[in-house]
């Protein structure tokens, strides 16, 4: 394989104020030596501290920064969209503003897609987070991974390499949904994943929390999979088996005893009858939800504001 020519640092900020100049440094310690042609975008993401204050002096001092502000907060995935389809290189890294994706690592990543992938995921050895966290996030990301159809991954990250030109598979995609891995989905299937190290955060906290990691995995099902739609149609099917063999339980009872089982097999019935109706108009529901969401034809994310070396605020 050809060596990599140029990268395009992806970085979503948020809260990143105490951290942005730290990473900033370690990074210009490790790209210089992979490649000359390279640049780093720092997309924030409404952040309510001083991190576009923080990105436009970093911008001016380093000509390979770009700092794109946001008109407000549209999530992590939604940044990384904005900051894949501005990447100007042939490969783009995905990294998160906390210190917990060494730099260190990147050459990794290079080396595994030079193999021929479009897509390498850096997985840690081992999740940093408490317990509960660690869970539901290897759950949403299996699921995701299920999501995806890949099944050489079982695992992703949101340290990532990616072929630019894989963007093209999304490059009409405008719904405020956004799971980028889904995205990358649409145009490859060569995805590969290995284990990097992955530094314990020492400065501010993780942003996402139970409710947030909850929204994205019903997020992933019904932005993203028929599963849910599926899985009613045969909970449907099933309870109808269910509530025929209770029939001819109930023929037989009469013919045999004489008798019917009264209220409490009754209202047993009602409850597991009305329970698979309600249970499946809400995954109706969410779906419902999703398609109005598109029919507004809300974007993305809009850009406020860009800063580079040298260079005026350009405003949308």
């Amino acid at each position: 394989m050809e060596p990599i020519s140029s990268i395009s640092l992806v970085i979503p900020v948020y809260n990143g104020s105490d951290t942005l100049p730290l990473l900033l440094d370690q990074l210009m310690a490790v790209l210089p030596s992979l490649t000359k042609e390279f640049e780093i975008l720092l997309i924030n993401d409404g952040s309510p501290d001083h991190s576009w204050q923080v990105i436009q002096a970093l911008a001016k001092k380093n000509t390979k920064i770009r700092g794109i502000n946001m008109m407000r907060n549209y999530g992590q995935h939604n940044a990384l969209l904005c900051g894949i389809r501005e990447a100007k290189m042939e490969v783009v890294i995905t990294m998160d503003d906390d210190l917990q994706h060494p730099p260190r690592e990147i050459p990794k990543l290079i080396a595994k897609l030079q193999e021929g992938y479009d897509v390498v995921y850096g997985c840690p050895k081992k999740m940093p987070h408490s317990i509960w966290r660690n869970f539901f996030s290897r759950f949403t990301k299996k699921l995701l991974a299920s999501v995806m159809g890949v099944k050489t991954v079982k695992e992703l990250s949101a340290f990532r390499a990616i072929r630019t030109d894989i963007r093209k598979a999304f490059q009409n995609y405008n719904n405020p949904g956004v799971i980028i891995d889904a995205l990358l989905a649409w145009g490859t299937t060569r995805f590969a994943a290995i284990t990097v190290h992955e530094d314990p955060r020492t400065i501010g906290k993780s942003n996402y929390n139970f409710f947030k990691l909850t929204s994205q995995a019903f997020l992933i099902l019904t932005g993203f999979s028929t599963f849910p739609l599926r899985f009613a149609s045969w909970l449907g099917f099933c309870l109808t088996l269910v509530g025929f063999v209770i029939f001819v339980y109930v023929i037989i009872i009469y013919w045999t005893v004489g008798s019917i089982p009264g209220f409490p097999f009754l209202s047993s019935i009602i409850s597991i009858f009305s329970g698979a109706q309600l249970f499946a108009l809400g995954i109706f529901g969410e779906y419902l939800a999703r398609i109005f969401d598109a029919s507004m034809k809300r974007p993305a994310y809009i850009i406020k504001e860009e800063r580079s070396t040298n260079q005026n605020p350009i405003t949308n």
